[in-house]
């Protein structure tokens, strides 16, 4: 994506350069996901998707009563022209739709005309998936001897036995694994809570983490009850999990691309391996729809296939 375009889409003194008109309905945008209770990322994120289009549009000398279906799309089109994959033209597409629905519920304007503009066609990537051997040789080979090591090896083993995003991986608290019920409680996407079940290798590598690694590493002047800490006793970061992730797939050769989200597609696609059927999967995922899950039955017709093509001796 060219310099300019990124200027536009993400320069952080976007709010000051822009016209009242569109500082108002960049406001209103803000409070109403404050009071849907969008988590401050959610928030962020569509401020910066929103004081792009705003910029975009200052520039071609259009208000936001004057925005129409047509200059959406003229919009939608600049991004691609300037390299923006489909999916990121989606993301700013879906804040745009949010910005205007506020506007016209405040009747600043009269329809909506991001609703009439159609959704980017995303590309058909398969998420990348480890094999049951790869996954077992990336935490098989994480030791327990120091703290961070430890630290680590709970920390995938709970990533992969439950499913988890590296946004709930570095949010959990001590508190949040049951030992008794066997289950961890998660805090998602839209900050929607969900159980999900731990298997016993997760569970023995994070009680071993807690009795013997964490207080090594916890802060005594510092309260905090974040369950993976650094060595400076601070909550994690993602970019923390993704760096020591990659750092452990390259010392055990589990295959290139292990990332936090990786983890997330293998549990699931093993899970339809194993015969766990889809409403399952999708409440351990935390999706809010079904149709989010379905990507599974492809990975896993993409598997069958290739072992057709493999073995088959007219394949």
């Amino acid at each position: 994506m060219s310099t300019a375009a990124q200027d536009i889409q993400t320069a952080p003194d976007a709010a000051s350069s822009l016209p009242s008109c569109w500082r108002e309905a960049s406001t209103l945008l803000e409070e109403d996901l404050r009071r849907r209770d969008a988590a401050p990322r959610t928030r962020r994120a569509y401020r910066i998707d929103v004081e792009g289009f705003a910029l975009w549009a200052h520039a071609q000398r259009l208000t936001p009563h004057d925005v129409t279906p047509k200059a959406v799309r003229r919009y939608v089109a600049f991004l691609s022209e300037q390299g923006a994959a489909p999916s990121t033209s989606a993301r700013k597409l879906a804040a745009l739709r949010s910005l205007f629905g506020v506007l016209r519920t405040a009747g600043r304007i009269a329809q909506n005309p991001a609703d009439l503009v159609s959704t980017p066609r995303r590309g058909s990537h398969l998420p990348r998936v480890l094999s049951v051997k790869e996954a077992g040789r990336l935490l098989d080979g994480i030791p327990a001897s120091g703290p961070l090591d430890a630290r680590d090896r709970a920390m995938f083993e709970l990533a992969y036995s439950c499913g988890l995003r590296a946004e709930e991986l570095v949010s959990l608290s001590v508190h949040d694994l049951d030992h008794d019920a066997e289950q961890l409680r998660v805090e998602g996407k839209g900050r929607k809570t969900r159980f999900v079940p731990v298997g016993e290798q997760a569970r023995a590598a994070v009680v071993r983490y807690l009795e013997r690694a964490r207080p090594a590493l916890a802060d005594p002047t510092a309260s905090s009850d974040a369950l993976f800490l650094s060595r400076n006793g601070r909550p994690l970061h993602t970019s923390d999990v993704r760096r020591r992730l990659r750092l452990w797939a390259t010392r055990t050769g589990a295959g290139l691309g292990a990332s936090p989200h990786a983890l997330r597609h293998s549990f699931a696609t093993h899970l339809l391996d194993g015969g766990a059927d889809l409403r399952s999967i999708q409440e351990m995922l935390g999706h809010a729809s079904v149709s989010s899950t379905q990507i599974y039955t492809r990975v896993e017709s993409a598997r069958l296939r290739s072992a057709y093509a493999r073995s088959h001796p007219r394949a």
